[in-house]
């Protein structure tokens, strides 16, 4: 698995907003690198939700894995923009229901995610 640029200045800027304390930047950076890591998980060939007897069942290390996804700068850089509208949009609906801090606290979050793009 290669890492693509942007996903690369993201786990770069993580370790040093951990150290600057910057819960904003570290709390925005973890869960997008999180929704990016999620969005390369693919479902095990065959898998299925249950009621399968045991002798059905793969055993054994590894039995069920599968390689994951790659994605494209374009990808990455299309879940981060997903993240910021997310966070723009939550930010407003807590506007609307008087919590103005917690609004400014996720656009704070949508700014750190806008400057890596």
């Amino acid at each position: 698995m290669t890492d693509s640029s942007l996903r690369h200045r993201l786990r770069t800027a993580l370790p040093a907003a951990m150290k600057a304390r910057d819960q904003t930047a570290t709390s925005a950076l973890r869960a997008t690198l999180a929704a990016i890591d999620n969005a390369e998980a693919v479902e095990p060939a065959g898998s299925a939700p249950g009621g399968l007897a045991i002798e059905q069942v793969a055993i054994g290390v590894g039995a069920t894995e599968v390689a994951r996804r790659t994605l494209t700068e374009h990808e990455v850089e299309q879940i981060v923009r997903d993240e910021v509208t997310e966070r723009e949009t939550a930010a407003e609906q807590y506007d609307e229901a008087g919590y103005p801090d917690r609004a400014e606290k996720l656009r704070g979050e949508a700014r750190v995610l806008t400057a890596h793009l």
